[in-house]
């Protein structure tokens, strides 16, 4: 017995049972130039998840036109963002690590927290594997994603299962695929949009504008409509505002297909003919500001409204490491810790 103890003491088996919380992002581009952004899209765009057309033909696409066209473009936009911390999706996301791991130990819990990016880095295998050598073997996984989409969160899962499929021994895994209806998030979100109102007045119209997917995949099943259609409503409802106060909207479409609507860009630029002037705009689908806040956003949707004749146009800001946040991130990883 004592000969088959010390081996199993000497592989390590005896040494595990730590607990891990592993937060989970979409991703960004290791610095604002058209080689980093190359990899990044690359990357991005290759998902089965994110463009679901044929896979020879967008192959062909992809690696024939858009890698050859759009990093330079959008490398421009991220150079418009970044900031001397770096990539601002990145920066928020270390921070929103660091609050969470103290937060966890001030309420006495002994587990690390880690931070993996679904392209891009940290790798979500490189963070695994990281965790294996650790000794965890309860790894509770956090997708930000506020509203499960099969683009976002389904991938998420998809690159954990590849990883994981590679191993001998799986640990316990505790997926947390959606919190768009969850109490503390809807109160963490009404707080925000409440805190801008005192500061800056009610607008005239609140746009709560979400991510973008190709319409086709509503039909097929995907739920991310109807989550944000749920979160509008119980965050509208806590606010106590009208119908007509509000209104949500989809932003980010790419390619010509159609996508869910109204179209965020497209209702921006109608609301000052409709004698709306005032406009503040929030969104609930990122956990973290970004390209897709900070210049689609405040940029060119700021843009477009004076454009049309707007006059006060806001975005207030998405949760980011705010303590409200970090409070509902701690509550949705206890019970599994």
């Amino acid at each position: 017995m004592a000969k088959f103890l010390g081996l199993s003491q000497t592989l390590g088996h005896s040494k595990r049972g730590k607990v891990a919380v592993l937060l989970l992002n979409l991703g960004t581009p290791d610095a604002p130039t058209p080689a980093a952004v190359r990899r990044y899209l690359a990357e991005f765009l290759a998902d089965p998840r994110v463009v679901e057309i044929p896979r020879l033909l967008w192959m062909l696409i992809l690696h024939g036109i858009i890698l050859r066209v759009r990093p330079a473009k959008s490398a421009a936009l991220y150079q418009k963002v970044w900031t001397e911390a770096g990539s601002p999706l990145m920066d928020i996301s270390l921070k929103q690590k660091q609050k969470l791991q103290q937060k966890l130990i001030e309420d006495g819990h002994d587990v690390s927290v880690h931070l993996a990016m679904r392209y891009g880095n940290p790798s979500v295998a490189s963070t695994l594997q990281q965790l294996h050598q650790q000794g965890v073997d309860n790894i509770v996984v956090l997708p930000l994603y506020p509203q499960y989409a099969a683009p976002t969160t389904g991938s998420a899962f998809d690159a954990i299962a590849r990883e994981l499929s590679q191993w001998r021994y799986i640990p316990s895994l505790h997926f947390i695929n959606t919190y768009h209806d969850n109490p503390d998030f809807i109160a963490a979100l009404t707080a925000s949009i409440e805190a801008d109102f005192r500061s800056h007045g009610k607008p005239q119209k609140l746009v709560l504008s979400y991510h973008g997917m190709p319409e086709r995949n509503l039909h097929l099943g995907d739920p991310y409509y109807c989550f944000c259609s749920k979160t509008t409503r119980l965050v509208t409802e806590r606010l106590g505002l009208a119908p007509d106060e509000f209104v949500m909207t989809f932003q980010s479409r790419f390619g010509k297909a159609k996508w869910l609507q109204p179209y965020t860009d497209v209702t921006i630029s109608a609301l000052p003919a409709q004698g709306v002037r005032d406009v503040a705009i929030v969104c609930p689908a990122f956990s973290a500001d970004c390209l897709e806040t900070l210049e689609e956003i405040v940029g060119e949707n700021g843009h477009l409204f004076a454009q049309a004749g707007g006059e006060k146009f806001r975005y207030i800001a998405a949760l980011n490491d705010d303590n409200a946040h970090i409070v509902m991130m701690a509550n949705l990883v206890k019970p599994y810790i």
